[in-house]
């Protein structure tokens, strides 16, 4: 019995020692480095997995307003009637391509505009630098909500622009810039602006500067050495901004409404009013489901140039 018992004792000592030493040579870095991961697998994977779930249900008028299918045949049918809908109602692809078409060209003014800035953010001095980043950060500490109604009293038809124009005699009468795709532009270009200049900034601040000295050295003018070594060089930075801001501005719902017309809603529009106005939320689901899978390949791409960037790759 006491051999039993020594044995249990030291095969427990045993575990124990091998434990430490597996923690003391790298089971720390694996613990902490899962953290994300769960965090990942909590908030992102789960709730995944319940949209996926009322996206291949039936609508209902029950509280909640669906039913899981029990039966391959009531899930096929389901997911023909929840998916179909997308495909034949013009409301939904059109929704899909508004955003997108505005996403993209919002992302192309942010990057004209952003990427000026960063590079004279990065080539400024120690102190102007911070300064300048403040500037570029100070917009944060004010609600977002808030930014977005001061652009309707600078775009309305009695608001500040028009004030202005009127009075130094540009025009004769207001413009319509409210409630026009216009004013969506502005509000996502304004708003996700510090999103393109901070990756661009980071990018362009790490570039070695012997190399553009080089090129200029051997008679390359500044326009040459910009598009043949900078530009070149500061890609994975483009890349990674422009899915910063192409990401959200594709799901975007607070600026479309606030600013935008109902004749050429955004896809995150459309889902609102799936989701509470007709109480439809498997169609609703398949929207969010179809969104995300549209978003995957951009995903991808910024996980890609943002490993580059650090160095992974």
């Amino acid at each position: 019995m006491s051999e039993l018992a020594g044995k249990s004792v030291s095969s427990s000592a045993t575990q124990r020692s091998g434990f430490q030493r597996w923690l003391n040579r790298n089971g720390w870095r694996k613990i902490v480095a899962g953290i994300p991961y769960f965090w990942l697998l909590l908030f992102f994977l789960a709730p995944f997995f319940i949209v996926m779930v009322i996206a291949v249900s039936e609508a209902a008028y029950s509280i909640p307003p669906f039913k899981i299918p029990f039966s391959w045949e009531a899930l096929q049918a389901n997911i023909a009637t929840n998916f179909g809908y997308l495909i034949n109602d013009s409301l939904y692809y059109t929704g899909y391509l508004n955003s997108l078409k505005i996403a993209a060209i919002s992302t192309v003014f942010c990057l004209l505009l952003g990427y000026p800035m960063a590079y004279g953010i990065a080539r400024s001095s120690g102190a102007t630098r911070n300064i300048l980043l403040l500037l570029v950060i100070l917009p944060f500490w004010t609600s977002f909500l808030l930014r977005i109604y001061a652009w309707i009293g600078l775009l309305g038809t009695n608001g500040t622009i028009n004030n202005v124009l009127l009075a130094i005699g540009i025009i004769d009468e207001p413009l319509q810039m409210m409630n026009t795709d216009f004013a969506v532009y502005i509000g996502i270009v304004y708003s996700y602006l510090p999103f393109m200049i901070l990756p661009l900034y980071a990018n362009l601040e790490r570039l070695d500067n012997t190399l553009t000295e080089a090129a200029m050295d051997l008679g390359s003018t500044p326009a040459r050495t910009f598009l043949d070594v900078t530009l070149p060089l500061s890609v994975p930075g483009i890349v990674a901004g422009s899915m910063l801001v192409f990401i959200p501005a594709t799901g975007e719902y607070v600026i479309p409404v606030l600013l935008g017309t109902g004749s050429s809603p955004m896809i995150g529009r459309v889902l609102f009013d799936e989701f509470f106005l007709n109480t439809d939320w498997p169609v609703a689901s398949a929207v969010a489901i179809v969104l995300l899978l549209l978003l995957v390949v951009p995903i991808m791409m910024f996980n890609h140039y943002q490993a580059r960037a650090e160095g992974v790759e």
